[in-house]
């Protein structure tokens, strides 16, 4: 097993990406830290963990908080001793609106959890990754980063192509410790996180385009699975990819290069 006696913290582990990427690296022998909102978001990926022999642990935490993230990396160090992996997975669509529209607390809304989530988490992660090396994967998304199509979704966007600076500065500044940091853009995924989108009023300003063979190339239009994307990330947080640090990759079927 590639992840023997690591420790992941894994946020938004409850759905989606996150609980793909939760379940894989258990079963490459990481000891999971899995992190949601509410215990009942969890509470299903850390019981399968342990029912298929696993080790995993329940963190309760808003990730835009800095108290309550400072006492979910606690819990994880009492527990285990160390942190080896922090996946920065956790994120909202937010609403999605005419600028004109968009309400200023929508704004701070979708950057205090997208963009501030993700500080706070590898900040409070960062003693524990430097004692002896580490990696760090964000969660960032083709939106801000390759496609500027998606009218309306500005707060979205913007948190999206911030992760990406985020990632390629602190992959610098943590590059002595040994600690490598990378971000992902996936593209369309089957996951929920359209649950959390709330458009309004975007019909009338929306640029018309049609693809008409499906919006992503290598698969004629069908969104890739989250269990893909984790093996991205399985490959992040290995020694596979021990000399990637401050990298942005895509994974979205082509379909940013098309959409872009």
């Amino acid at each position: 097993m590639q992840l023997t006696e690591k420790v992941a913290l894994i946020t938004g582990a409850g759905s989606g990406i996150g609980k793909a990427a939760a379940h894989l690296l258990a079963r490459e022998g990481a000891k999971i830290a899995a992190l949601g909102v509410t215990e009942e978001e969890v509470a299903e990926t850390v019981s399968k963990i342990h029912s298929n022999g696993g080790e995993a642990i329940i963190l309760i935490a808003d990730i835009s908080q800095p108290e309550p993230m400072q006492k979910a990396i606690q819990q994880i160090v009492d527990k285990w001793g160390r942190i080896d992996i922090v996946f920065a997975n956790a994120g909202i669509n937010g609403v999605w609106a005419p600028i004109e529209e968009l309400q200023p607390e929508e704004w701070d809304k979708t950057l205090d959890v997208n963009l501030k989530g993700t500080f706070l988490t590898v900040k409070y992660a960062v003693p524990y990754l430097k004692r002896q090396g580490g990696s760090v994967i964000v969660t960032s998304s083709v939106n801000g980063t390759r496609i500027f199509s998606n009218t309306g979704a500005t707060a979205y966007s913007c948190s999206k192509a911030a992760q990406v600076a985020f990632t390629k500065m602190i992959a610098l500044e943590l590059a002595e410790h040994r600690v490598r940091v990378n971000v992902i853009c996936p593209g369309a995924i089957e996951t929920n996180i359209n649950e959390s989108t709330q458009k309004r009023h975007l019909e009338q300003i929306k640029e018309p385009v049609e693809f008409p063979e499906g919006e992503i190339p290598l698969t004629d239009g069908a969104p890739g699975k989250s269990e893909q994307v984790a093996q991205l990330v399985l490959f992040l947080a290995s020694d596979a990819s021990s000399h990637i640090s401050g990298t942005e990759i895509w994974i979205d079927g082509a379909q940013s290069l098309l959409q872009g």
